[in-house]
């Protein structure tokens, strides 16, 4: 198969970035869309901030993670990384420097350490325990029969979702990123390993950018800048306490939960 989003001619390879994301009056729709999903958004994230995106199903939160690297490409408008257009950058060496995790976790057939060496490959054990424990699945993978070299089938059949998540955000931790993106990363955990699992991101994404898309008001709280969506649009922007005093779309969402 040819895919649609390929490297330029004369690609510019990325090195050590910053993490500064700008995105300058990007507007975007699907194909099988009959509206914008995203209108004329336009938000500088600075280096080493964790920005968390706020709203309702289907307002364009999602899109976001997937357009920073290329998964699609915006209509108008344009997303820069370090004061370059994702598209002149080298695909491949976009991707390698941005983490992500998303809600419908991939895991591929193979082992459970095959799984999270595809964060990086240079394989070295102790690191991915390491990170494997960061993410909570450590004990879970110790009371397998094979332990870390356990197969796990197609697309995780034998795993539960919150397990797949886990071994998710292990590889996207071992990794380790300038810029990670994170799409319901923890939906599919317990209140007690999603404060784990949020601690030991925070810890590891300290100085680095994040940005997180979530329901979970745990999730989001202590965000430097909270996002909010409403029909592709932004509506409100601040920290968790100036938009409670705004009493708009975030302080009713916060009165849901």
């Amino acid at each position: 198969m040819e895919p649609k989003i390929v490297s330029p001619k004369n690609p510019v390879f990325m090195k050590n970035p910053t993490g500064l994301i700008e995105f300058r009056n990007v507007t975007f729709q699907y194909d099988s869309s009959r509206s914008d999903v995203l209108k004329n958004f336009d938000v500088t994230v600075t280096p080493g901030k964790k920005i968390a995106l706020v709203g309702e199903t289907g307002v364009g939160k999602s899109t976001i993670s997937k357009l920073i690297p290329r998964f699609y490409d915006v209509n108008d408008g344009e997303i820069l990384i370090d004061g370059k257009n994702v598209k002149d950058y080298d695909v491949y060496s976009l991707r390698s420097n941005i983490g992500h995790v998303q809600q419908d976790v991939y895991i591929f057939y193979g082992t459970i350490q095959d799984n999270i060496l595809y964060g990086r490959p240079d394989a070295d054990l102790d690191e991915v325990i390491d990170a494997a424990k960061k993410a909570n699945i450590h004990d879970f993978i110790m009371t397998l029969d094979n332990g870390y070299e356990t197969m796990v089938g197609e697309r995780g059949v034998k795993l539960s979702g919150g397990q797949k998540q886990r071994i998710s955000i292990a590889r996207a931790m071992y990794k380790n990123p300038e810029i990670l993106l994170l799409d319901e990363a923890t939906s599919a955990l317990d209140t007690e390993s999603e404060r784990q699992v949020q601690l030991a991101i925070d810890a590891r994404m300290k100085g680095k950018t994040s940005i997180v898309v979530a329901h979970r008001l745990s999730t989001i709280i202590n965000a430097d800048i909270i996002i909010v969506f409403k029909k592709g649009e932004i509506v409100e922007a601040g920290s968790h306490k100036e938009l409670l005093q705004q009493k708009g779309e975030y302080a009713r969402f916060c009165s849901l939960q």
